[in-house]
Formats: C-alpha cells, structure tokens, sequence
C-alpha cells in the first residue's frame, strides 16, 4: 500500500517525521510538504507564481519533495506530477495544536485532507492537541490504526476524517468518539506594537477556545482527553438553511 504524506508546518517539521518514522516499515511512503511552515493557510492554492519543488534529504536518505506552495498545492502536484503512481491514502500531519471547531476553515493540516478527498482518495488529518514541546510517537503509531480504519470502513465519497489526538500519556486517553464539528473558536485580538522606527504593526493573537454547549463536539471530547474522529466534507452548503430559503422567495423573484 503507498501512502502520500503531507502537512502544512513544513517537510522539515517533527510532525510528519514522526509519522514518516512510524509507518515506514509497513507502507510505501512518498512525502510531498511545504517548503516552509504554511499554517492556517486555509485551502488556499497559488496561482499567481510557479511552484518550485526541490528534492530533500534526511540523514543522507532521500525523505521527499519540498513545495513552495500551500498544503492543497502539495496535494494536487503530487497526484498530478511528482508521483510515480498514485497513492491510496494521503495523511496529513502530524500538526502540531489541535484543529477543531471552526479553526479547521483554516487550517491547511484540514484542507490538504479535504482536498485529497475532492480528488478521489481517503485521507485524514492527524494533529496533536499540544504546541509546547509536542511528543508525536503515540500520535504516529495510531495512525497505522487510522489506516486500518479507513480500509475497513469505506468514506463517502468526498469524506475525509478530521483526527485530533489529545497529548497526554497513552494510558490517559479515555477512549475513541466519533465526534461532529463544534462551533468553538478562539477569543481573538490585535497587539498594537511599534517598531524600533516608530511604525505601528499588529499581531494577531488569541486565547482559550470558546467552548461548545454541546457534549458530542470535537472540542469538548478533546478536552475529555479523547480522541476525537470527525467525518469532513468539502461541500459547504448549509441543507436547513438551503430549505427554509426555497420558502422565502417573493413570487416577483421567481422565475416563470
């Protein structure tokens, strides 16, 4: 089985070495990532300038192929382009902080996976739900149970899974939950600051997610330290909504 791993903290970041490391064994690997850390890119792609893509080596090895480009970029020029044959599952990760509630719009860890399902393959996102000193190797070893997972259970068409893994000690963990996306969100806000020229700049900061009345969310499962497994699609259409406004139309709106 060929596995295509991708992520959006960069081909250079510990995330997806460690899963590099976990699965290599077992699985024909092909890495194709960002040049350089592309976080909360969205699902972004470049087309204003060429991508370049440059082969890179770890610890003497060939490990894979640097892009220039956005996470969703590395997915449809490895598919396109860069692959000898394709691959029958993308994993995208292991990022580095959580990616849940509407943070996942965001998140090119998220829509790598996302877009690897619009092309047709199974693919998941895997992020550990840390961003100080991260230790992935629980996190990369489940993901070979990821892999059996989405083998046995065959996604939607167009379905990817959005994994988040809480980063406490294996023994921790209180289980597996199919979770739904929740609607919690960072509490943001600018700092003002001035440059040593006396030029003013903002950074865009936050704090604590808000958090989800609801029980069944990924952000609340997460925080009950488990591993939340949510099914992602691509169409953003909101059906209720979509229904209530079929309603609505003035007849001097409708067609005749």
């Amino acid at each position: 089985m060929r596995i295509l791993l991708t992520n959006d903290d960069g081909i250079y970041a510990p995330g997806i070495y460690a899963l590099y490391e976990a699965l290599k064994d077992d699985y024909d690997l092909d890495v194709v990532a960002p040049e350089a850390e592309m976080s909360a890119v969205g699902h972004a792609i470049t087309l204003t300038m060429p991508l370049r893509v440059q082969r890179i080596k770890r610890n003497g090895s060939f490990f894979g192929h640097a892009v220039t480009g956005t996470p969703a970029d590395c997915v449809k020029i490895a598919v396109q382009e860069l692959l000898e044959r394709p691959p029958d599952i993308i994993l995208s990760g292991i990022n580095r902080g959580a990616n849940v509630g509407v943070n996942i719009l965001y998140s090119g860890t998220v829509s790598a996976a996302t877009e690897a399902a619009f092309l047709g393959f199974k693919s998941a996102a895997i992020s550990l739900n840390t961003r100080k000193d991260p230790d992935f190797r629980f996190a990369a070893r489940f993901a070979k149970q990821i892999i059996g997972f989405m083998i046995e259970n065959n996604l939607s068409k167009g379905t990817a899974l959005n994994i988040n893994i809480p980063a406490v000690p294996p023994e921790e963990i209180a289980g597996v939950c199919i979770t739904r996306q929740g609607t919690a969100r960072f509490k943001e806000f600018f700092e003002r600051r001035n440059d040593p020229r006396g030029n003013t700049y903002y950074w865009l900061s936050g704090e604590a997610p808000v958090e989800d009345a609801n029980s069944d969310t990924d952000a609340v499962c997460l925080k009950e330290n488990k591993i939340t497994i949510t099914p992602v699609h691509y169409d953003l259409t909101c059906d209720e909504e979509l229904k209530r406004l079929k309603t609505c139309i003035p007849p001097s709106l409708k067609m005749e």
